[in-house]
């Protein structure tokens, strides 16, 4: 594909995923809870990282509870930054944060404020 057709490609609305998108998704076993992530694989069925759960082989079980695949559900992506490739330079460094580091962030951030907020108390 040469470039400009390349750039006419990417600049279409609604043709770009998101990185989290792209990252290969997470199952969750509906008997247990235990998650297959394709990142770590399953070492006790010998199952190597980076194999997707569409690759498993049939007589693959959950290693918790036993279960056929049939029982797990698509939980998305673990670990992926939320936003597009192009954006992960903005900010102040916010936009490469998976969303459990944004949570973690912005809620750790309010309870430090409230305990400040708090030891205004001790001003006395």
């Amino acid at each position: 594909m040469s470039e400009p057709d390349q750039q006419k490609t990417i600049s279409e609305p609604g043709q770009e995923k998101t990185l989290a998108e792209q990252a290969p998704s997470s199952y969750e076993c509906r008997a247990c809870g235990y998650v297959y992530d394709p990142a770590k694989g399953d070492n006790q069925n010998k199952i190597e990282s980076g194999t997707l759960f569409t690759d498993l082989p049939d007589s693959w079980r959950c290693p918790v509870c036993g279960v056929p695949p049939s029982q797990f559900i698509d939980i998305g992506a673990q670990g992926a930054p939320s936003g597009f490739a192009e954006n992960l330079n903005y900010g102040l460094g916010v936009n490469t944060l998976t969303p459990n580091q944004k949570n973690l962030l912005i809620f750790g951030g309010l309870g430090l404020a409230f305990l400040f907020f708090l030891s205004l108390y001790g001003l006395h």
